[in-house]
C-alpha cells in the first residue's frame, strides 16, 4: 500500500508541475544531455588546467582569492567541486 501511495503522489506532483511522470522518452533524453554536460565540464576544468599550466586544486584556490577580493563572485554548491565563479 505504501508503494502504491508513493506511485500516486508521485503521478499527482507531476501533474500539479505539468509533467509526464511516466514519459521514459524524456527521461532518457534527460541523461543523455546530462552525460553531453558532463563531459563538457571535465573538457572544460582539463583546459583551464593546462592553459594556466596548474593543477586543478591551485586553480580552484585561486578563483577562491579572486572571490574573496572582490574580483569575481564565488556561488557555493553542495560541494567545492560545484562551486561556480563568475567576473
Amino acid at each position: 500500500m505504501l508503494i502504491a501511495l508513493f506511485e500516486r503522489t508521485t503521478s499527482f506532483y507531476a501533474s500539479l508541475v505539468n509533467i509526464n511522470a511516466y514519459h521514459q522518452p524524456g527521461v532518457e533524453a534527460g541523461k543523455e544531455a546530462a552525460g553531453d554536460f558532463l563531459a563538457l565540464l571535465t573538457k572544460v576544468r582539463g583546459e583551464i588546467s593546462t592553459a594556466t599550466g596548474a593543477d586543478t586544486e591551485d586553480v580552484y584556490h585561486c578563483l577562491t582569492h579572486l572571490a574573496n577580493n572582490g574580483e569575481a563572485k564565488q556561488t557555493l554548491g553542495n560541494t567545492s567541486a560545484a562551486d561556480t565563479f563568475t567576473k
